[in-house]
């Protein structure tokens, strides 16, 4: 029988975990609709760990890389998700994009890069602009990585300008965000899907 997909959310607030975290919860939201197609899911709270800055896989004594890439080379289908800070993603989703950057020299037993044949989304939260942007960032830097994006593979949350409040606030998703999880979701699953059945070609 094969195997269920796997889906690995690394959120990047700058909360430790138990604080509340908008990033967080809709990490969790696209894990329960990922988890409606048949997906199994985890969720890792990035700043919970000492990973390391650098551009290797490894980067020595203590780091936690290691054990969170085991993590996303397991997983089909990998989401980020960061809270806006100032009009960009947090230092955390920096610092995982600068991880990944290690795996522009990792390959498959066929020579391919490791990541390729993943499937890559994003969730943006922020009571401030700059949704957009770090969609575009997160996304250029997932497929130069060796990930795929599906049609519609980012979504986000904004409040309203210079006003306070956050994502975990709300009483209820807005139906707007709502119907893109619910997209987001369903087309991960169908390319993660295409992909597992039928890999790149390694030359």
């Amino acid at each position: 029988m094969t195997q269920p997909l796997k889906a690995l959310a690394l959120v990047c607030s700058l909360k430790p975990s138990p604080a509340p975290s908008s990033s967080a919860l809709i990490a969790q939201q696209l894990l329960d609709e990922l988890a409606g197609h048949g997906a199994t899911g985890e969720l890792v709270r990035v700043v919970d760990h000492d990973v390391k800055p650098g551009v290797e896989a490894d980067m020595g004594d203590g780091d936690a890389w290691p054990e969170i890439r085991r993590k996303i080379v397991a997983a089909d289908i990998l989401l980020i998700s960061t809270p806006t800070w100032v009009g960009h993603m947090s230092s955390v989703a920096q610092r995982v994009l600068e991880r990944l950057d290690a795996e522009l020299s990792e390959t498959d037993d066929e020579g391919r890069p490791a990541m390729f044949g993943k499937v890559g989304v994003t969730a943006v939260v922020g009571n401030e602009d700059g949704a957009h942007k770090i969609t575009a960032d997160l996304f250029q830097a997932l497929n130069d990585t060796g990930f795929t994006v599906p049609a519609q593979g980012g979504t986000y949350w904004n409040g309203e300008a210079m006003k306070g409040g956050d994502y975990n606030d709300l009483d209820e998703t807005p139906e707007a965000v709502a119907s893109t999880n619910a997209t987001l979701a369903r087309n991960a699953v169908h390319l993660a899907n295409l992909l597992r059945e039928k890999q790149y070609p390694a030359s």
